[in-house]
């Protein structure tokens, strides 16, 4: 009997256990699906930039290659290769003695025409009063003012001659026609130069400020040379070409005159102070132009818009859900979309983890 009861207690408490367990385990036939992680964003009012990319050249504003003017002797190059060098500055100088002798020359014929003339007209004189005492004939006056008259004409051929001297001695001096930079030598001293050389001696850029061109496509001008035909200065963002160093800042020249029916784009071009030499002639860099300003646009996170089979729509958190809201972008900027219709500030739109959403699902907000 006393075998009996222990097995009788034994069996009872094997049968509360388990119904306290039946109790306590949950009915996960009736729970619902467990709340996905997500990240969000708060739709706000604020001023949208309207910026337009493009790819874009840098080109030097003005380049030059310098060449001899006169032919002669290569005597002394001043200047060091890449040195920045300023208008008028001596850059080359060519043998100057043949061209002081040329000088000389003309002005010695100058000075024995000027005598010469100077005789002339005393006879001329003299001829003059013998004639008005009717001791000459006519004939010698008149003569005599021909030749007067012809000397005149040779002292301006002799003063031309001395200008040419002394020009073609001043270009024996070869200084820079533009501030800039100097390139490599391409004349070494002592080398005899010519005046129809088409190497040249050394090629300038001017670099500052220097020139950007970029393309963009013809839909654009309905946003660009609206502000450009009324004063406006549009501003230029130049970047690297990996596109995340931002190498200048700058604005709108101009915009060309005709669109490319190849490419159905139009070039424009920008300038750069450039005091700091950060862009070089014949760079690759990524343009960014700001167009225009949107004002008072409502704005969620470009990666809060998705697309779908019926359009774009947004999720937006509710009361622990996900609903999906179709919307109407006006226009999406770098990483931030203006919003037209379909959501309103203060919205809370989910912006990772939607891949995981549909409509009605709980979400948990990642922090």
């Amino acid at each position: 009997m006393v075998i009996a009861v222990i097995a009788i207690a034994a069996i009872g408490v094997v049968l509360v256990r388990a119904a306290s367990r039946t109790a306590v385990a949950p009915d996960r036939s009736t729970s619902g699906p467990p709340a996905v992680p997500v990240s969000v964003a708060t739709a706000s009012r604020t001023d949208l930039p309207i910026r337009i990319a493009a790819l874009g050249s840098v080109t030097a504003f003005n380049t030059v290659t310098v060449r001899p003017r006169v032919d002669g002797q290569l005597m002394r190059v001043p200047f060091q290769e890449g040195q920045f060098v300023q208008k008028g500055e001596l850059l080359a100088e060519i043998d100057p003695r043949p061209f002081q002798v040329q000088l000389e020359q003309a002005q010695g014929q100058l000075a024995k025409d000027q005598a010469t003339l100077a005789n002339a007209r005393v006879d001329l004189v003299r001829y003059q009063t013998l004639l008005s005492q009717d001791s000459i004939a006519s004939q010698n006056v008149d003569a005599q003012k021909s030749m007067v008259a012809q000397l005149e004409a040779s002292l301006k051929v002799d003063q031309a001659a001395v200008d040419s001297a002394q020009l073609n001695l001043t270009y024996s001096r070869v200084t820079a026609p533009l501030s800039g930079r100097v390139g490599l030598r391409l004349v070494d001293v002592g080398n005899v130069v010519s005046a129809s050389t088409t190497t040249g001696l050394v090629v300038i850029t001017q670099i500052e400020p220097i020139a950007v061109v970029f393309t963009l496509p013809e839909d654009a001008l309905r946003k660009v040379l609206p502000r450009i035909r009324g004063g406006a200065s549009l501003p230029v963002d130049a970047f690297d070409r990996s596109g995340t160093t931002k190498l200048a800042t700058g604005s709108v020249l101009t915009v060309d005159n005709q669109i490319d029916q190849t490419t159905g784009t139009v070039r424009v071009k920008a300038v750069f102070e450039n005091h700091d030499h950060a862009l070089f002639p014949s760079q690759f860099v990524n343009i960014q132009l700001l167009a225009d300003t949107a004002r008072d646009r409502l704005v969620v996170p470009a990666a809060a818009v998705q697309h779908g089979p019926d359009g774009q729509f947004i999720y937006v958190v509710r009361d622990g859900k996900a609903v999906v809201h179709p919307v109407q972008v006006a226009d999406i900027q770098a990483d931030r979309a203006s919003i037209s219709s379909g959501v309103t500030e203060g919205d809370v739109v989910i912006t990772d983890g939607v891949d995981r959403l549909k409509e009605g699902s709980p979400v948990e907000v990642r922090r």
